[in-house]
């Protein structure tokens, strides 16, 4: 094994894809990140909507690499770079050399300037949100039943839902089902078919990166799961007793904040230019400018198309960056030419809406409906990690598709919502 020593920071599809990539190359690598566990993200709003466990989507990031003996992992956060020295410092004063630097840090909430809102309308970027998220969803429900003042029961029976891409759409859908499929014969003081499950969004359509037919099929397939679809309407508040959207003010207790994003420090970390996003704008083999010995990828990069258009922050897209860069640093290390500048194949987007229903655009093939659905879910059992992940996924949806009932409905945390103060 040569000296060169790769840093990689961020243990996501980005972060691993590359790791995977380097295998045999002849390299030490340390893999930092500040969970122990990589994340299916595509999958986490099941679990916030109680159809997967934490341990369907997430594995430990020493068990992928037990067997790689070039491959240091490290529990540990990034605080800064400095690559005048080529060194990577982290919160517990540790500091990391490097040869070659790569940072896929991603990406977190956006609130527009309104961080205080944070509290009571979390996002779904990780484990702990989504078990946030499903422990209010199914306090709300508990709550409701003991509640007597019939405006606080509709409050706590109404939940809204900030933005309309994918992972909201299918959040909205899930939750709505839930309320008016599984949970009815449940509960005796209240009826949970009455549930309000409110889908806001600011711009004119839902699911606005897919084409216009397929957004209107699943606006349509929302609406008749009982989601009312809020379009062109911007929210200006969010408080613990609901959300203002325009001028209309909605009584909502569980609120879930999906509208923006923003990148990682790792601009700041570099001092290089980044788009409003906080996304470092890097070269076209994907180094940061004028740093050629430091990559950014995924969530943390600003990567543009051949149309002009920038590549999406979805999972494919990290995936392809990080084989891409791996390919980089192999021509490097033997001396072979560069692999041309990096160029994004986009295989698809999907989305789905409810148990039954999806949508699919490859472009020129677009599917919708039940079959549509069938491929969603045998493209993302595909991608799990691990057999187990695979039959333990496709069990539960098989049960939930022929029983209609949750599997994962427990409250295993003590609550510290708003509500308890």
């Amino acid at each position: 094994m040569s000296d060169h020593h790769v840093v990689v920071i961020g243990g996501g599809f980005g972060g691993l894809q590359l790791v995977n990539g380097l295998k045999g190359a002849g390299v030490r690598i340390t893999l930092v990140d500040r969970r122990n566990h990589h994340l299916f993200q595509p999958l986490l709003y099941q679990v916030a909507t109680t159809i997967l466990s934490t341990s369907e989507i997430a594995w430990p990031i020493r068990r992928l690499y037990a067997d790689r003996p070039d491959v240091t992992v490290l529990l540990g956060e990034v605080t800064g770079v400095d690559s005048s020295t080529k060194t990577v410092s982290l919160r517990n004063g540790m500091t990391l050399g490097y040869d070659t630097l790569v940072l896929a840090t991603g990406a977190t909430h956006a609130y527009f300037g309104h961080d205080e809102w944070e509290p009571v309308a979390p996002g779904l970027k990780t484990l702990e949100d989504a078990t946030t998220i499903r422990r209010r969803v199914l306090l709300a429900f508990e709550k409701a039943e003991m509640e007597t003042d019939p405006a606080v029961r509709d409050a706590l029976l109404t939940f809204t839902i900030v933005g309309a891409g994918p992972t909201r759409v299918e959040l909205a859908g899930i939750i709505a089902e839930l309320a008016h499929i599984t949970l009815p014969r449940e509960f005796r003081n209240i009826d949970t078919r009455k549930t309000r499950v409110v889908l806001v969004e600011a711009g004119p359509r839902v699911l606005p990166t897919f084409a216009e037919e397929l957004s209107a099929y699943a606006q349509r397939a929302l609406e008749k799961l009982g989601v009312e679809v809020l379009l062109g309407k911007p929210v200006t508040e969010c408080s613990a007793d609901g959300v203002r959207i325009g001028e209309t003010f909605v009584a909502s207790r569980t609120i879930v904040w999906a509208a923006g994003v923003t990148a990682s420090p790792a601009a700041r970390w570099l001092g290089v230019p980044a788009d409003r996003a906080g996304r470092v704008v890097v070269e076209k083999d994907l180094s940061a400018p004028d740093l050629p010995d430091v990559f950014v990828i995924g969530d943390t990069a600003s990567v543009m198309r051949e149309d002009g258009k920038p590549v999406p922050g979805i999972a494919p897209a990290a995936k392809q960056q990080g084989g891409y860069v791996a390919k980089v640093i192999r021509a490097r290390l033997s001396g072979k030419p560069a692999p041309a500048p990096f160029k994004y194949w986009h295989q698809g987007s999907l989305a789905t809406i409810g148990q039954s229903a999806a949508i699919i655009d490859f472009g020129r093939i677009k599917l919708k409906g039940w079959i549509a659905w069938w491929i969603w879910g045998l493209a993302h059992i595909y991608f799990l990690i691990g057999t187990r992940s695979r039959f333990t996924v496709a069990w539960n949806w098989l049960w939930i598709y022929l029983s209609g009932q949750h599997s994962a409905r427990l409250i295993t945390q003590r609550e510290t919502m708003r509500e308890e103060g």
